[in-house]
């Protein structure tokens, strides 16, 4: 049997407590690397939804979404308004995950009307195909 060893990793942050949460300060730059992006939480915690409200519709945890909205305490409509989220281009949804979407690619574009065909969507958004 070999002796266990350990390692030890540094990480330089601060927390900083803000009204409600606290908050994880990394050095920007340095031997770190840490980057500043503009990811907008809401959009991304938005999408996250979505896409965990889909699963529990597709998995038969709840027969229809007004169902599902008592049951989660949402209005309804803000939850169809949700799910259409799901429908948008895997590459948008990815470019808005890196913080690479337009500046006109927010939460409140995005639960207004958009088109359904994929094609439409990038140019509707102008956001390119990554691939």
């Amino acid at each position: 049997m070999t002796a266990a060893t350990s390692i030890t990793v540094r990480v330089p942050l601060k927390i900083r407590r803000r009204p409600g949460r606290k908050t994880v300060v990394i050095p920007i730059g340095g031997e770190g690397g840490a980057v500043l992006t503009r990811t907008d939480p809401a959009l991304v915690k938005a999408l996250a939804r979505a896409f965990r409200y889909q699963r529990l519709l597709d998995d038969g945890r709840y027969a229809s979404i007004t169902e599902m909205a008592e049951a989660e305490r949402v209005e309804r409509g803000y939850l169809g308004t949700l799910l259409r989220l799901t429908l948008l281009a895997p590459d948008i949804i990815q470019t808005m995950i890196d913080a690479r979407a337009p500046e006109g690619a927010n939460l409140p574009f995005l639960l207004g009307a958009f088109p359904e065909c994929w094609t439409d969507q990038r140019d509707a958004l102008r956001v390119g195909s990554t691939g």
